[in-house]
C-alpha cells in the first residue's frame, strides 16, 4: 500500500492540489507556500538591551533558574467543535480547534504569560475535554501544554483527574502560566485519545538562540493518520477478546497527504491527490525547522533528500549542535534543526517522514513534502533522491551525542530511587492492558489528585489504580523504567527537564552517561525489551516544583491501556499552594454533566 501512494507521487509531473485547503486543513495555513516565517521573537513589548528576555543567553544562563518575566500577556481563544476534513483526501470526522487543523499557533516569548481561554462546544455527540498539555502544556477539554514546566501553577497542567476535572459540554475555562522554557513544542488534549481525533497545535516560545541561522520556517507536525474516528480505535484498542494493534492508515507532515482512494473500504468519500506540504528555500541560507511528532503511535525517521541537518535542540533543551541525516522522534519528542540550502536557484527537492517499519505499525508510512528552492516551478514534482535509513533501532540518538547547550550536572547520590517495570498481560475480564508495577492506571474524572493533595490527603490506599508515587519531601528523584514488553515507549514526565542517566538493553551496570552534563528532555524512548532481557532508561530530576506530575508512555493507545502513573512531589509545599477557584469549578460543572448524563469512560480516561 505504501508503494502505491508514494508512486503514484513521484511519477506524477505536476503536484497540484485536487482539494482547497478548507478541505483538507480548514483554516489552518500550515504546509502552504502562503505559511508566514516565523520571526525571531515578538516586538509588541519591551526589548531591554534589544530582546524580550534581556542579556540572558542559551550559553550563560540557567533556563531552570533565571527565566525572565515580561509582564507580557499572549492571550487567544480557543474553541473546540466537530468538523470534516480530508487532509490526505478521506474525508472524516475529526475536532477542531478554531476550525483549523492543525490547531492555531500558540506564540511567546520567553518569560511572556500565555492565556488560552477554551470553549468545549464538542458535539454530535458530546465529550468532555482535557486541557492544553504544556509541560506538557494541553488542550483538553482538558488541554495540555507540551511541555512548560507549570513551576507556579501546577493547575494549569490540563490533566483531568491529576489537576483539575474534564472541562464539561458547554463550558469553558482559562488556563494562564509563564512561558518559563524555550523551544518548541506542542499542546493537545489528555482526554483519552481525543488528540488523535485532531484536538492538537503547535507552540513556538522565542528566545536565545544558540546556533545562528538565517530564516525560521516554523512548525513542521509529524503525524501518524487514522481514517477511523479515534473513540472507535480506543473501543477495538479495549475490546475483550483483545483486537489486534492499531495500524495507521497514512502519514502526514503539516497535516497534508495524498491517499490511494481504491483503497478505502468503509464508503468514506475520497479524492485523490488531495495535495502535500510545500516548503520554500533560499539558496545559500540557513533554514530553521521545528519538528514535533505529534502522532498517536508511531516512531517517526525524518530526512530531506540532498540535505543534512544540525541539531540545535531536543525538546525544551538546547544542545550542542551536531550533525546527522536522519532525526528520529517518538510520540511527544520535538527535534529543532538547520538546513542550509546548498543548491543552486530552482532546484527542488522531497522532504520524507517515514514511520518506522521495525518499531511502530502503518498501512501506509511515508509522507512526502515538497521544497522549492528560490524560481523553482512550485507546480512541479521533485526528482530527488531518498536518504538511505537505518530503522534497526527503536531509540534516540545516542546520549554521548546529545549534549546540553547549558550544563546542568544531575545530583550523584538521588535521595531515593524508584524502579518501575513495564508489562503488558490480559486481565481477568479478558482485557489487554499496560502495567506499570503490576498496577494499570484508570482516572477518576471526579476527584483530582491534586485537589485532594491541597486538601492534605496524600494517600490513596482504596484507589491503587490511581498509581501515585509520593515522593514526599526528598529533594531528587532517579527512576529506573525497565521495560520487558517488545514495544518501544516514548516516557513523558509533565512538570519537569529530566537527566537522561543511561539507557540500553539489559540491567544497567550504573554508569551515568557525561554524568557533569547528562542530556536532559521531557520525552524519552526506552527501547524494546523481553520478560527475561528488559530495556531501561535511567531519569533523574530535583522536586522542585510542587505537585502532582504524570510519568506515561506517549503512545495515546498504550496510555489508554493504562501506561501511566502519578508522581507528587513536596507535599507539604502542595498543602500551602493556594489553588484558583476556577479550578474547584471545573469539578462543579463536571459533576452536573455526569450527573445526567452517561459518560463513556471506557478506557483509563486519559
Amino acid at each position: 500500500m505504501a508503494g502505491i501512494t508514494v508512486t503514484a507521487i513521484l511519477k506524477s509531473v505536476s503536484l497540484l492540489a485536487a482539494l482547497p485547503q478548507t478541505a483538507t486543513n480548514g483554516f489552518s495555513v500550515l504546509g502552504t507556500l502562503s505559511a508566514p516565517l516565523i520571526a525571531d521573537f515578538l516586538t509588541n513589548n519591551p526589548l531591554p538591551q534589544g530582546f524580550p528576555w534581556g542579556t540572558r543567553t542559551a550559553a550563560t544562563t540557567n533556563p531552570y533558574e533565571q527565566s525572565p518575566t515580561t509582564g507580557v500577556i499572549r492571550a487567544y481563544d480557543f474553541t473546540i467543535r466537530r468538523g470534516f476534513i480530508a487532509p490526505d483526501g478521506v474525508n472524516k470526522s475529526v475536532i477542531l480547534i478554531n476550525g483549523q487543523f492543525p490547531g492555531p499557533l500558540i506564540e511567546a516569548n520567553w518569560g511572556d504569560t500565555i492565556q488560552v481561554q477554551v470553549h468545549n462546544q464538542i458535539s454530535g455527540p458530546e465529550e468532555g475535554m482535557g486541557t492544553l498539555a504544556l509541560s506538557e502544556p494541553q488542550v483538553k477539554t482538558a488541554d495540555q501544554y507540551d511541555r512548560i514546566l507549570q513551576r507556579a501553577t501546577p493547575w494549569f497542567d490540563g490533566v483531568p483527574s491529576v489537576q483539575q476535572c474534564p472541562i464539561a459540554p458547554g463550558k469553558s475555562f482559562t488556563y494562564q502560566f509563564k512561558a518559563d522554557l524555550y523551544g518548541s513544542s506542542w499542546y493537545h488534549s489528555h482526554y483519552s485519545a481525543q488528540y488523535a481525533g485532531g484536538l492538537l497545535g503547535p507552540m513556538i516560545i522565542h528566545g536565545p538562540k544558540n546556533v545562528p541561522y538565517d530564516k525560521d520556517l516554523g512548525p513542521v507536525f509529524l503525524t501518524d493518520w487514522y481514517h477511523d474516528e479515534y473513540f472507535k480505535i480506543v473501543e477495538a484498542v479495549m475490546s475483550s477478546p483483545p483486537s489486534p494493534p492499531p495500524s495507521s492508515d497514512n502519514n502526514l507532515i503539516n497535516g497534508k497527504m495524498n491517499f490511494d482512494c481504491s483503497l478505502v473500504t468503509s464508503g468514506a468519500a475520497c479524492t485523490p491527490n488531495a495535495g502535500i506540504s510545500k516548503f520554500k528555500f533560499t539558496t545559500g541560507k540557513k533554514h530553521r525547522l521545528r519538528l514535533i511528532n505529534a502522532g498517536a503511535e508511531a516512531i517517526q525517521r525524518f530526512t530531506i533528500d540532498g540535505h543534512s541537518m544540525t541539531v540545535m535542540a531536543n525538546d525544551f533543551v538546547p544542545v550542542k549542535p551536531y550533525t546527522t541525516n536522519v532525526v528520529t522522534l517518538g510520540i511527544g519528542q520535538r527535534t529543532d534543526v538547520i538546513v542550509e540550502a546548498t543548491l543552486p536557484k530552482g532546484s527542488s527537492v522531497f522532504m520524507r517522514s517515514t514511520i518506522s517499519k521495525t518499531c511502530s505499525i502503518s498501512k501506509q508510512p511515508v509522507a512526502l513534502a515538497a521544497i522549492y528552492y528560490d524560481g523553482a516551478d512550485t507546480t512541479k514534482t521533485p526528482t530527488s533522491t531518498a536518504t538511505p535509513i537505518d530503522d534497526s533501532h527503536c531509540g534516540n540518538d545516542p546520549l554521548a551525542t546529545t549534549i546540553p547547550f547549558f550544563p546542568f550536572p544531575s545530583t550523584p547520590k538521588p535521595a531515593t530511587t524508584q524502579t518501575i517495570g513495564i508489562t503488558i498481560h490480559t486481565n481477568s475480564t479478558g482485557h489487554l492492558l499496560w502495567y506499570m508495577n503490576e498496577s494499570s492506571f484508570r482516572a477518576n474524572y471526579d476527584h483530582p489528585i491534586l485537589l485532594l493533595a491541597n486538601l492534605g490527603n496524600t494517600s490513596y490506599p482504596f484507589d491503587p489504580q490511581w498509581n501515585v508515587y509520593n515522593f514526599g519531601t526528598n529533594n531528587s528523584v532517579r527512576i529506573i523504567i525497565e521495560n520487558h514488553t517488545g514495544a518501544a515507549h516514548p516516557m513523558h514526565l509533565h512538570g519537569h527537564n529530566f537527566n537522561i542517566l543511561a539507557e540500553g538493553v539489559g540491567t544497567w551496570d550504573g554508569t551515568i552517561v557525561h554524568a557533569s552534563n547528562a542530556q536532559r528532555r521531557d520525552v524519552q524512548l526506552v527501547q524494546p525489551g523481553t520478560p527475561a532481557v528488559p530495556a531501561y532508561i535511567v531519569i533523574q530530576y530535583n522536586t522542585d516544583n510542587p505537585g502532582v506530575w504524570p510519568l506515561h508512555c506517549h503512545i495515546a493507545w498504550h496510555v489508554s491501556a493504562g501506561l501511566y502513573v502519578n508522581t507528587m512531589e513536596q507535599t507539604q509545599l502542595i498543602k500551602q499552594r493556594v489553588i484558583p477557584a476556577t479550578v474547584a469549578q471545573t469539578c462543579r460543572d463536571w459533576a452536573d454533566y455526569s450527573g445526567h448524563n452517561v459518560v463513556a469512560e471506557i478506557d483509563s480516561g486519559l
